[in-house]
């Protein structure tokens, strides 16, 4: 949706209102009142749809064990944390950055974990090309980028739409929480079976196999 540059005469007392909130909801002026205007005319921005689906992978986040969601401050931007079984308890730190835009590419997940371990990051590289190399294997090939502790992956919906028109914003969250809950099993089985370099490789397997198979939407 085009956004144009308009002038609007305001009393002070009411832009200084609309400041606040505007601080206190992690946005800023302009995106406050076009949100209050659309709400008014009852008309749904791309904003609202976006805010609706984290409140939906919010609740849903709170009945996985293991995540801590983090405090928002952009209406396109969700962001939570997971750790690690190993040394110091790392954390891998996964951001979910949805588009405007409606359509087959809902968006974007970065999964990162920062750390000057050499050993951590030869760990967690390895995971994420073997997750990578099963992601190509299933169907479809998922676009995707690794480097230093960091994998980005293009969220693209496998499966075609429903005839009817495109999945509900409720089923698509409902698919992403149900790809980085499978990611971080994933990554913690792989972890927790170090010692074991082919039985880590097997449970990492097993479980994307079992995602393929349960997720109502493939990612």
């Amino acid at each position: 949706m085009r956004k144009s540059m308009y002038a609007l005469m305001l009393s002070e007392d009411v832009v200084a209102v609309i400041d606040q909130l505007a601080g206190q909801a992690g946005t800023n002026r302009s995106q406050l009142v076009n949100s209050i205007l659309a709400e008014y005319i009852s008309y749904r921005t791309p904003e609202m749809r976006m805010r609706e689906m984290f409140d939906q992978m919010e609740a849903l986040l709170a009945q996985a064990d293991g995540f801590k969601v983090m405090l928002r401050n952009s209406d396109s931007l969700f962001n939570l944390r997971s750790a690690l079984a190993y040394k110091y308890n790392p954390t891998i730190h996964y951001a979910v950055e949805l588009n405007r835009a409606q359509g087959r590419e809902v968006g974007e997940l970065r999964a990162v974990l920062r750390t000057q371990n050499s050993e951590l990051l030869l760990y967690i590289m390895q995971f994420f090309k073997l997750w990578a190399r099963l992601e190509c294997q299933g169907p479809g090939c998922s676009q995707y980028a690794i480097s230093q502790g960091k994998f980005v992956k293009k969220l693209a919906l496998k499966d075609a739409p429903p005839p009817a028109g495109q999945w509900s914003e409720d089923a698509l969250s409902e698919a992403i929480v149900t790809y980085i809950r499978a990611f971080d099993m994933a990554l913690k089985a792989f972890f927790y079976h170090l010692n074991d370099p082919a039985l880590a490789v097997s449970q990492v397997e097993r479980v994307y196999q079992d995602y393929l198979r349960n997720a109502r939407i493939l990612l």
